[in-house]
């Protein structure tokens, strides 16, 4: 029966996104890095429950994703929509949607710094000081309220021993190991997600995510739904038993098995998160991060205690499944910070301060080295949309092209007379005519310094044309370019203006660098006063 449930619950999430919802409501982290990305810090009001309701069915039956992306998407919409419903500006709007993705994180794990760091590694980067005020309020009272309701217990109930230094080399390794496994999840995860979007019927993909989801489930038994109860066996030194409920549970009977199988979860993991999401469930990849990180760290432990050594040296098995949770989210999320002080907070203490800092540098550089980009900012990156820590680049990727579009330029014909381009002189106020075909595609340009000696020779008029006196574009800026490519065009060929065309070579207008150089400027202030 958990077989056919995660299926069945892929199929109610897909047709009520599909019929009801009617928005792409998955990748939650990913859509509100969108938002802010794109400077256009909007989540429609629906999104404040169907996100939650959709992932609530998807996990609840069984669906190999986690639950903290959908959250985040809830709280982030719930700020955004409350600031709009406030009349708020678009500062006020970023920064309380932010407000709700961090009070997101910190009411789950209970750990309201992780909130806080979260928002600034992930979410809205640039940020002001007197912005952290209600950050810092949003977390702590989400925290409260957790407490409250939930108790005063650490999500994760765990046995943890003193740091030793002479697992300082172990730690290493296992930071080397979760660089590894960081970049298996992001371009596998990238890969079966295109593979995925080749299908165009939703049902036929629904069918053959489920078939193979449930025969995932059916082999490894952990793979069903978020997966934190064998992370909690794992953390109180519990190995869980499978007997009876998988043919791989001879796995289980021998010691040097175990890892082994561990290790095959661990490769799985990804298969079964994206068939979830692609096959109509909703659920995000925070949870598969920290369970895939926790599987690591055991197999890592393990294994070190299965070596012929391990009278001699052994090493704490639950202090490296929190590190290794630590270690991997690092590297998939490209956000150091979030992920040593999320463990931090859930394991009660900072006695793993150091190795969760160790483990979690090592695999974000090695990661960050390999591939700049976590998985939540892949494609946007790809589409040159993403803002950064950079002030500059944050300032590039909120200016678009159309904003600077100039279409009040008089445009003639290839084949016009002298006499009718003077006639068009004498109805424009700019000194560029642009020059185009029959089709109203871009040819080139007059400059009226070009043709102003000849301008009063009437006996010119029809004698002579405008190809004549036309001159070529040093280069085209496309309306699909990103202002980096635009800039990078300019400095290239150190002209003023350029025409704006389609792929077609359609003409659209100019755009001229001293108008790009003064909202340069001022955009630049107001990222710098957030």
């Amino acid at each position: 029966m958990y077989v056919i449930l995660p299926g069945m619950g892929m199929l109610v999430s897909l047709l009520l996104v599909k019929y009801v919802v009617r928005d792409n409501i998955g990748h939650g982290v990913t859509k509100v890095l969108v938002a802010v990305s794109k400077n256009e810090s909007k989540i429609r009001s629906h999104n404040m429950w169907s996100s939650i309701l959709t992932s609530s069915i998807t996990i609840g039956m069984g669906g190999s994703v986690g639950a903290e992306a959908p959250i985040v998407y809830t709280g982030a919409a719930i700020g955004s929509n409350v600031a709009r419903w406030m009349g708020m500006g678009h500062k006020e709007v970023t920064i309380l949607l932010g407000c709700g993705a961090a009070g997101a994180i910190a009411g789950i794990f209970k750990a309201p710094l992780a909130g806080i760091l979260f928002t600034l590694e992930i979410l809205l980067f640039n940020i002001s000081m007197s912005s952290m005020i209600p950050l810092l309020l949003s977390t702590v009272s989400a925290t409260v309220v957790s407490y409250i309701f939930t108790g005063m217990a650490s999500p994760f109930a765990c046995e943890l021993t003193t740091f030793s230094m002479k697992n300082i080399p172990a730690y290493i390794a296992l930071g080397v190991i979760c660089s590894g496994f960081s970049l298996y999840f992001n371009k596998t995860t990238m890969w079966l997600e295109d593979k995925a979007k080749q299908v165009r019927n939703p049902y036929v993909k629904w069918a053959v995510c489920a078939a193979c989801l449930g025969m995932l489930i059916y082999l490894f038994p952990p793979l069903y739904g978020e997966g934190y109860g064998v992370l909690q066996d794992l953390l109180l030194g519990r190995t869980p038993a499978l007997e009876g409920q998988t043919p791989l549970a001879f796995f289980m009977s021998k010691p040097v098995l175990i890892p082994v199988f561990f290790t095959l979860i661990i490769f799985v993991k990804v298969f079964s998160m994206t068939f979830t999401n692609a096959g109509g469930g909703v659920g995000g990849t925070f949870g598969p991060t920290l369970f895939i990180g926790g599987m690591v760290g055991f197999v890592v432990s393990r294994s070190i205690n299965l070596l012929p050594m391990a009278d001699a040296y052994s090493v704490p098995e639950a202090n490296f499944v929190l590190v290794g949770m630590a270690g991997l989210m690092a590297g998939v999320m490209q956000a150091p910070m979030t992920a040593i002080f999320l463990i931090a907070e859930i394991s009660g203490g900072y006695e793993l301060l150091i190795p969760l800092i160790i483990t979690s540098t090592i695999s974000y550089g090695i990661a960050h080295a390999v591939d700049p980009y976590s998985i939540y900012t892949k494609r946007i990156a790809s589409k040159g949309e993403l803002l950064t820590h950079d002030s500059d680049q944050a300032v590039l990727t909120l200016l678009k092209v159309s904003d600077f579009l100039e279409s009040d330029f008089k445009a003639v014909n290839i084949d016009a007379s002298l006499g009718e381009f003077v006639d068009a002189v004498a109805h424009s106020n700019r000194n560029i005519f642009p020059v185009i075909d029959s089709r109203k595609r871009f040819q080139g340009f007059v400059a009226l310094d070009d043709i102003r000696s000849d301008m009063f020779k009437r006996e010119l008029y029809n004698k002579v044309h405008v190809y004549n006196f036309m001159q070529s574009a040093p280069d085209y800026i496309y309306n699909t370019d990103s202002m980096q490519e635009v800039m990078d065009k300019f400095e290239k060929t150190g002209a003023w203006n350029l025409p704006v065309v389609t792929m077609d070579r359609t003409y659209l207008g100019f755009v001229s660098k001293s108008k790009i150089f003064t909202a340069y400027r001022s955009r630049l202030q107001e990222v710098s006063h957030d």
